[in-house]
């Protein structure tokens, strides 16, 4: 079981930086590169403040909310680019893949790690 909640555990940061990659995406989309540029540096500065791990102004509230915020404006983000297809699979894989990273055996990998334990084999 440890070996799947390391996957997930990777597929949440890949999912992470695929958010800023769509907000990337709708910034050259709407104004260039420059507003492309800009929106990544958004999108990190929110998620580090918000919603990372060890954010200075997450909480059991404001983390979910940015999560589910972040990722669903980089869904809409993608669609009014023209990437409908893939506005619904990054929906639906932020979705799975953050959902999986909520089981209890995969949150305790968490803690385990925040604390600074090693993992078992």
């Amino acid at each position: 079981m440890k070996a799947f909640g390391w996957l997930v555990l990777a597929l949440v940061f890949l999912d992470e930086l695929l958010a800023a990659a769509a907000a990337a995406v709708w910034g050259n989309h709407a104004g260039g590169v420059l507003l492309a540029v800009a929106m990544v540096v958004v999108v990190i500065a929110v998620w580090w403040v918000f919603a990372s791990p060890k954010a200075p102004k997450g909480g059991p509230v404001v983390r979910p909310v940015t999560k589910v915020l972040v990722f669903g404006l980089a869904s809409v983000g993608l669609w009014v680019a023209g990437h409908h297809g893939w506005a619904l699979a990054f929906l639906v894989f932020s979705v799975v893949v953050n959902g999986l990273a909520q089981l209890p055996a995969i949150q305790a990998l968490v803690r385990e790690a925040a604390a600074g334990e090693r993992p078992a084999a």
